[in-house]
């Protein structure tokens, strides 16, 4: 027996309402509570920031700190993933529902993600008191540029799918070069990040997060469809 889920439909479109300025005031309410979501899930990374005096030494320390922001990210792509399908004005949930489920899966790659990222970040601040360090900066850029791409396609498993974390990790490495324009995008806001930071302050960026997630999940739905058309049975 087929059951009539249209009188249900119906309230939900009516708790936000039919008209453009409705449905423009839910996603500003829905980007209100993402940020201040966000901002809750990476205090630790804000409080280590606040402490770190702007010194090139403090690099790989800002890098370590950087950690819960993984979890974070990955919660909220999940969240708007979520709300984008909902219908109701409690988006809350989506992001709490995801941090608890995904943190675990999120550090196990996100740790040694930070250590390396750490470990270049360090041989990259001390290249110059090393014989041919101008020659090996670019490889230490390279390679730091790679484990943040692989990383922000492991975002995008994560929040996604529910992979083994090694196969997780191979499909992201088969997905940096086909999938190259989420690729570079995300570089792109990596580079506006620390751009952010320079001209303003962490406070700034700070405000910024939701619309970092934001891009980050609209730059993913063609990876998103990708991995659920040749890794999955849901396609």
């Amino acid at each position: 027996m087929s059951v009539d889920h249209r009188p249900h439909r119906a309230h939900m479109a009516d708790e936000i309402g039919r008209g453009p300025l409705s449905r423009g005031a839910a996603v500003v309410y829905r980007m209100l509570v993402l940020e201040v979501q966000l901002v809750l899930a990476t205090l630790p990374t804000i409080g280590a920031v606040l402490l770190l005096d702007r010194d090139a030494s403090n690099l790989p320390l800002f890098v370590l700190a950087l950690l819960p922001v993984a979890p974070a990210l990955v919660a909220g792509v999940s969240a708007i993933r979520a709300g984008a399908r909902a219908h109701d004005l409690a988006p809350g949930r989506y992001f709490f529902r995801a941090y608890r489920r995904d943190l675990g899966a999120t550090l196990v790659w996100a740790v040694p993600v930070s250590l390396v990222l750490a470990m270049l970040t360090f041989n990259l601040i001390h290249l110059d008191g090393v014989d041919g360090g101008s020659v090996i900066r670019p490889f230490l850029l390279l390679l730091a540029s790679l484990v943040i791409v692989w990383a922000g396609h492991m975002l995008v498993l994560t929040a996604g799918f529910r992979f083994r974390t090694r196969d997780a990790a191979r499909i992201a490495l088969s997905q940096i070069v086909p999938r190259w324009g989420y690729s570079l995008g995300v570089l792109s806001l990596v580079l506006v990040a620390a751009f952010v930071v320079l001209i303003a302050s962490e406070v700034v960026l700070l405000l910024l997060l939701w619309a970092f997630v934001g891009l980050l999940a609209l730059m993913a739905r063609p990876v998103f469809h990708h991995v659920m058309t040749r890794f999955t049975d849901d396609a």
